[in-house]
């Protein structure tokens, strides 16, 4: 229930990160691509294939020391059909390795809309009498602003089939406190959304004291961070913008709870790219170096939380 299966995979690897798949065709090493074209056609199939052939070895090099991915929807998006099957692709082989899938879709509609985006992602589309799974992630990345209405058709899916969501509170993007840093009344809008998560998943906490509802808070407001871990004890946090983004390990510390968890740090570029930022590294050893980046940033959040344990609440 809720996330602890997410929380399993943290204290079996000892690893509080998750690795942001997020491949632009630039990121991918030219013989892959080279290799694809020559076999697909230098089209949106030929590049798809090569991110998904990317995506595969990191996976390989990575699912025993990382307990999660989350792939960014509009990076598969943008190679049409065959980069939507790459994404399903991406899932279904990280999943068969042990790893929790979180789909960066930040989603956000009412009603029958809602209801469908809730079903794609986590839930079971009916054909026919046939429950099939249509991505079959983890869990959902969603936008919250359009209140209620707009987050219980992912309750009932996270209650029945045991996923979860991450909901945005307080982006790392620069601009976010724009709106999110408004104040409502003596609250803040990131504070007052915050609240909500803790509301939504009232009726739906796991094992180890966290819900199924989570929240987004940016690695880039260490301060907020702290606030939110004090004021929402049973909101699991995602945490963006470590790294490429500018926040650090020790900022991030303050994500955590007493046991070590609570949150879950995510590197995109950082990893994927590790490959192009070791002296001397031949691109062909790109997953090696993306599993050596992952070792880095696991040994870097370690050193400033306590202890990984899993204490039953």
């Amino acid at each position: 229930m809720g996330f602890d299966r997410l929380i399993e995979n943290i204290v079996r690897t000892q690893n509080p990160s998750v690795v942001g798949l997020d491949p632009k065709l630039e990121y991918v090493p030219e013989y892959i691509r080279r290799r694809n074209f020559k076999k697909y056609g230098k089209d949106l199939k030929g590049a798809a294939k090569a991110i998904l052939e990317f995506n595969k070895e990191i996976i390989d090099e990575i699912h025993d020391i990382c307990p999660a991915i989350k792939p960014q929807a509009a990076y598969y998006e943008m190679y049409g059909y065959q980069g939507v099957k790459t994404l399903y692709k991406t899932i279904e082989y990280a999943q068969s390795k042990g790893m929790f899938v979180m789909t960066d879709g930040k989603r956000n509609d009412i009603g029958a809309t809602m209801q469908a985006y809730a079903t794609a992602h986590l839930g079971l589309t009916d054909v026919d009498g046939e429950k099939i799974a249509a991505f079959g992630a983890d869990a959902l990345t969603v936008n919250g602003y359009l209140g209620t209405d707009g987050i219980d058709p992912l309750l009932e899916q996270c209650k029945e089939f045991d996923k979860g969501i991450f909901v945005l509170v307080k982006t790392s993007n620069k601009s976010s406190g724009e709106l999110q840093d408004l104040m409502i009344g003596n609250k803040s809008v990131y504070a007052t959304m915050g609240a909500m998560c803790e509301r939504w998943g009232r009726d739906n906490i796991g094992k180890y004291g966290y819900s199924a509802v989570g929240a987004v808070v940016g690695a880039t407001y260490p301060e907020q961070l702290a606030e939110m871990r004090a004021a929402l004890p049973h909101t699991f946090f995602l945490v963006p913008g470590y790294g490429a983004q500018g926040g650090g390990a020790e900022g991030v510390a303050k994500a955590f709870d007493e046991n070590g968890l609570g949150a879950i740090v995510n590197s995109s570029r950082g990893v994927m790219c590790a490959y192009k930022k070791e002296e001397d590294c031949d691109e062909k050893d790109f997953a090696k170096a993306a599993r050596r980046e992952v070792i880095r940033m696991k040994e870097d959040i370690t050193s400033h939380i306590p202890p990984i344990k899993a204490v039953e609440k």
